[in-house]
């Protein structure tokens, strides 16, 4: 059960203005991820301040989830997904 890593290239976008707050990684090729994957990206941390944008490469290693905690990671998903049906729509304000 030993973990499947390898590295691959990575964008890093970041973009902090008042129209968009929001950081993405694409990592290059057709990287598929799978639930229990793990990606870490290379480097010092980035900062950007408010109003500007950025795109940076960097280097990421992927680390592939066994079979084992793949299920355990589906399973456990299930059951957060399932605190979401405990919804009320009741008028007024919860006492």
């Amino acid at each position: 059960m030993s973990a499947n890593r390898f590295d691959t290239p990575c964008r890093i976008e970041i973009e902090q203005t008042p129209e968009h707050f929001h950081a993405h990684v694409r990592l290059a090729g057709d990287v598929e991820l799978q639930p229990g994957d793990r990606v870490k990206v290379h480097g010092a941390p980035i900062r950007v301040d408010f109003g500007q944008s950025l795109a940076i490469d960097r280097m990421a290693t992927v680390t592939r989830a066994g079979p084992l905690v793949r299920a355990w990671i589906k399973l456990a998903a299930y059951f957060d997904l399932t605190e979401l049906y405990e919804v009320s729509f009741t008028p007024g304000r919860p006492s």
